[in-house]
């Protein structure tokens, strides 16, 4: 079993290698299929005029933007994400009233009771140790300040990432099984698990509610497997295949996927949490 040192040091490899350069060669796809998700979780945080937010696992800055937007020009927002190569793309959006840094949101020396708001689109889930994540940004945070993020759940419950998953596997080298406290896309995925570690750190007034939404995955078949293998777990079975072995897990993902095309693309149910607490537990 790996330490929580070792864990966020193979996040930290990962986004600043294969994981950060996929997110930016999908980046415009990635984007249409998060645009619902990205405005009900923003609404939830409602940033408002002035106010100070952390954007956290910012990638290229979108929701950072959208964030800087909300606070106006006396407000400020501060991006943090570990991957160098993502942060670079944010810094070059020029968002004047956001700052962009590269950091581990356990060990970023965060201004003491400086913020208002703490945000993530999907940034949460890959922590290596969250207790200590999670209690360096509640110190961060105002003492009437808030956090509000949005998180996957279960595999299980988002069919547009099991389906070809699931579809390709007998075809590809297997991928290695994430234990229950490892970081990961689906790691917030038992909500008891999440108000655990809010509590641990020191956060207030969960609050965790089911967010069920159509993922769009592409105009086509053909589209999600010509995409397949840039970004998320197919990637990284891709580059430990073989040819053959590809060509087989494409075909039998595009077969798995001609049912579900239609006129709005191929589109498959997908399951949130969408979770908001409080800076204090009192």
């Amino acid at each position: 079993m790996k330490s929580p040192t070792e864990l966020a040091a193979d996040q930290a490899a990962y986004w600043n290698g294969p994981g950060g350069q996929g997110w930016l060669a999908s980046y415009a796809r990635l984007e249409r299929s998060l645009l619902d998700i990205g405005k009900t979780v923003l609404a939830l945080a409602a940033a408002k005029s002035g106010e100070r937010v952390i954007d956290i696992g910012c990638g290229n800055g979108g929701t950072t933007e959208a964030l800087a937007q909300a606070v106006g020009p006396t407000g400020h927002v501060l991006g943090v994400d570990i991957s160098e190569i993502l942060v670079g793309a944010a810094r070059a959006r020029r968002v004047p009233n956001a700052t962009f840094v590269v950091g581990d949101a356990a060990a970023h020396p965060f201004e003491a009771a400086s913020y208002d708001l703490v945000f993530s689109r999907f940034g949460v889930m890959f922590f290596g140790d969250p207790v200590v994540a999670f209690r360096n940004l509640q110190q961060a945070l105002k003492p009437t300040g808030r956090l509000a993020f949005v998180c996957w759940r279960t595999t299980q419950e988002n069919p547009w990432g099991l389906v070809p998953v699931r579809a390709a596997a007998p075809f590809l080298p297997p991928l290695p099984k994430p234990g229950p406290e490892d970081p990961g896309q689906y790691a917030f995925g038992d909500p008891a698990r999440v108000e655990r570690i809010l509590k641990e750190s020191g956060f207030g007034a969960i609050a965790i509610e089911p967010l069920d939404v159509p993922i769009w995955m592409g105009a086509d078949a053909a589209e999600v497997v010509a995409n397949a293998g840039r970004f998320g777990p197919l990637a990284r079975a891709f580059a430990d295949a073989t040819p053959d072995q590809i060509e087989k897990a494409k075909a039998a993902i595009a077969t798995v996927l001609k049912p579900h095309e239609s006129a709005a693309g191929v589109v498959l149910p997908g399951a949130c949490w969408l979770v908001a607490a409080k800076a204090s537990a009192g």
